[in-house]
């Protein structure tokens, strides 16, 4: 193939060294438009598997790469006058210059044709088979072509300025500064024997309130200096970027997301790689990575492919952008926490180190004790002691106790409310029974029961509980006495009415299908209908129906008090009678509970006050909200976030934090634990307790959560539908065989010691295999 690539960067360079070794007769030409020595910027960083990943491509390369390369375990992070240092991380940095110069000769060795100071606007002329687009995220390409590749670029909110200094660091440091105007921060790390990168990042606000928009070069460089003077103790600060003057040194982020990868223009189809396709923020080190390991991808799919080239690029495009895609998340993650320090810095700098961390949800609780064990059982022995145990070591977060008012849960976890459909006439019975008192005794602190409506009207099916009636309230509390009889787990009740989303079939005949009969008229904050079409259409709601709703929750309030319930919740969210107050998709009403978020509030607030002073003050309440629901024009993070202040001075104690189900029109964004940025904001701005929901199935993920400070609580759903017991089997799973927070129910006591064998039986057979798996990458590595 003839084979050109547009960019002589790491993906351009290193492709084209790969096709040359692939096949010799390859005719194979790299287009770059600076110089040789041209380069803008100073060290790009590894993490050790995507040496692994090359040194298999090409050894002859990764071990030129290997021998260039500064390698170190440890991150440490300065945050308020303290050092906090954490190891095991394998991480390599080299000089961009230098990983360049090796790419080069590589390919000048293979007999590919390096051609400089060519500054290619298009694709028109170039006679070849396949061209490959990698000309940086600023892509002439990728613009040309742009109702093709269909690029998504987000602008993100901080300002960076990539630096250089003499400073030599023996670890990834990280260094925050607090200034009149905010938070600055510094990503430091040695590339070779005599310079470190130095990049500091600040949100745009606080870039301009700092004066660095009007500053010369020279001036922003020396500011930085004074900022960070401790860590960089006498060594100056560099700047390699001769062309830029003024503030242009200081630039915003820009993710690049492409549906497509590939374009046919007739001659010769015209593929995107490493910046040209796609972006991923400095601070998760994975733009080179990227962009390698696309060359590594596109020339094996092109062997394997045996000369069908279409074949091929179907299968680059398919593999590659769910590989990027996973990375993208990890960086978005990584790049919302250093946007936001401000609210992280509220944690205790212990906690503020964990955050950072585990900002990106790749490293969990339990990698984050591979890599350093020492480190994760001091960590745990501090969280401990926060949370009023004794001072020791070996208790996981989940584990350790909660206090709000005066309740005291024995853990984190919680049994979220998940609906039944197996009530007749809304009387909880027998099954409700046995559904949550295998849950209570399945170890949780917390055990809901579903939504359960304060009238017939308020329930979402005829299947539905009810809180209604003197009658229903004494079947509660038959279930109540059972679960404090019978565990230590306290139980809550979730109140809720169920709006424009009530009278449907059963979830197993048909969620959200309207009743064949029997339906009951719906109401909510305006007419709407939930499912276009198909469901029915609920009525706006008159201030006479207000106030029976009202004093419908307030009877369910005193109801669930006599039962014993130990905590109550308002449901505010999902689409249901009060969150439709509280969207602007559901809420068009021209009165004072219409229009802003004030108004839309204002009902949601009144049900809510009403309650709270029925319910027993040594009890506490939580709202559940939506944070997000996820369509243009309706409720966003930062109205969640107001909401729930509005709560709280109301006299919440915890939001439990959801999102979407408002509207069919929402476009979530799934993944493990993706809620919870939500809970983290909400907890950490506001100043309230959270609860954390949505995919969180492993105690890996709740340590993780309740270790960062990104939630108090963890709500798990459908693993508790699998197995009652999750919390005790997830306990042995981790090899905590502890008893803070943690209690068998007597009589299951003889399967305790079975199953935590059986866990460690698995741990050390799967930690053998990992050390045979290691030992051999060490090998291929030259380790």
């Amino acid at each position: 193939m003839r084979i050109t690539c547009i960019g002589g960067g790491p993906a351009g360079l290193y492709f084209a060294l790969l096709m040359k070794q692939q096949n010799p007769a390859h005719q194979v030409t790299v287009l770059e438009r600076n110089k040789p020595g041209d380069t803008f910027g100073w060290g790009v960083v590894f993490s050790d598997q995507t040496l692994g990943a090359m040194r298999e491509a090409d050894a002859k390369t990764a071990d030129a790469i290997l021998g260039a390369f500064n390698h170190w375990d440890d991150i440490e992070v300065h945050m308020q006058g303290r050092t906090l240092r954490s190891g095991g991380h394998g991480f390599c940095g080299i000089g961009r210059m230098k990983l360049l110069n090796i790419l080069q000769a590589r390919c000048v060795e293979l007999g590919v044709d390096l051609r400089y100071e060519c500054d290619v606007v298009d694709d028109e002329g170039l006679d070849a088979d396949l061209i490959i687009a990698c000309d940086g995220l600023n892509s002439r390409i990728r613009n040309k072509y742009a109702a093709t590749y269909q690029p998504d670029i987000d602008l993100r909110q901080c300002r960076f300025v990539w630096l250089g200094t003499t400073k030599l660091f023996d670890a990834f440091t990280f260094d925050f500064q607090k200034t009149e105007q905010g938070w600055f921060q510094a990503h430091a790390y040695k590339f070779d024997d005599t310079h470190s990168t130095f990049i500091v990042e600040t949100p745009e606000s606080v870039w301009q309130a700092a004066g660095l928009e009007s500053m010369s070069k020279e001036e922003g460089i020396a500011f930085c200096e004074r900022l960070f003077a401790k860590v960089l103790d006498g060594h100056k600060l560099i700047s390699n970027a001769a062309h830029l003057r003024g503030s242009a040194q200081w630039i915003r982020f820009p993710r690049v997301v492409c549906k497509n990868w590939v374009h046919h223009n007739g001659r010769a189809p015209v593929v995107l790689m490493g910046d040209a396709a796609h972006t991923a923020h400095f601070s998760i080190g994975s733009g080179t990575k990227l962009a390698l390991e696309d060359a590594i991808a596109l020339a094996r799919d092109i062997e394997q492919a045996g000369g069908d080239l279409d074949a091929a690029l179907t299968a680059y495009q398919a593999s590659r952008s769910v590989e990027v895609l996973r990375i993208q998340n990890a960086a978005r993650n990584s790049t919302e926490w250093f946007e936001n320090v401000e609210r992280h810095a509220r944690l205790a700098p212990e906690q503020f180190a964990y955050s950072l961390l585990t900002r990106s949800q790749r490293i969990s609780h339990e990698n984050l004790r591979l890599r350093d064990a020492a480190y994760v059982d001091q960590f745990e022995t501090w969280l401990a002691a926060r949370s009023g145990l004794p001072v020791q070591a070996g208790v996981p977060p989940m584990f350790t106790p909660f206090k709000l008012r005066e309740l005291t849960l024995k853990n984190r976890v919680v049994v979220s409310p998940m609906a039944q459909y197996s009530c007749q006439d809304g009387l909880p019975g027998d099954y409700h029974l046995m559904h949550l008192g295998a849950r209570a005794a399945g170890g949780a602190g917390l055990v809901f029961v579903e939504m359960t409506a304060p009238s017939a009207e308020g329930r979402i099916t005829p299947g539905c509980p009810g809180l209604y009636t003197d009658e229903q309230g004494e079947a509660w509390g038959r279930i109540v006495d059972f679960v404090h009889r019978h565990s230590s787990a306290k139980i809550a009740m979730q109140l809720g009415h169920s709006g424009a989303k009530g009278s449907t079939r059963l979830g197993w005949e048909g969620i959200d299908q309207p009743l064949h009969e029997g339906n009951w008229p719906l109401i909510s904050a305006s007419p709407q209908q939930y499912l276009e079409g198909v469901s029915q259409t609920s009525r706006a709601m008159s201030r006479a129906e207000m106030d029976q709703v009202l004093a419908d929750f307030c009877a369910a309030t005193e109801r669930a008090a006599r039962a014993g319930f130990d905590w109550l919740e308002l449901h505010c969210a999902h689409g249901y009678l009060l969150s439709s107050f509280l969207s602007p998709l559901t809420n068009r009403r021209d009165d004072e509970y219409g229009g802003s978020l004030e108004n839309r509030l204002r009902f949601p607030l009144e049900i809510f006050k009403a309650m709270r002073a029925l319910w027993p003050q040594e009890r506490p309440m939580s709202v559940r909200i939506s944070a997000h629901d996820w369509v243009e024009g309706g409720n966003t993070p930062e109205d969640a976030v107001q909401m729930a202040a509005a709560f709280k001075a109301a006299g919440a104690d915890l939001i439990d934090v959801s999102s979407g189900q408002v509207s069919k029109q929402e476009k979530p964004r799934y993944g493990r634990m993706w809620q919870t940025p939500f809970s983290e904001s909400i907890r950490n701005r506001v100043g309230i307790a959270t609860m954390a929901v949505g995919a969180i199935s492993e105690a890996d993920h709740v340590n993780s959560i309740i270790a960062a400070g990104r939630a108090d609580l963890c709500a798990i759903a459908r693993p508790h539908l699998a197995n009652p017991a999750w919390t005790l089997t997830e306990a042995a799973r981790i090899g905590y065989t502890g008893r803070v927070g943690l209690d068998w129910p007597k009589p299951y006591l003889s399967g305790k010691s079975q199953l935590e064998k059986e866990f460690e039986r698995q741990r050390t057979a799967s930690a053998a295999a990992a050390g045979a798996s290691q030992d051999e990458a060490n090998k291929a590595l030259g380790v």
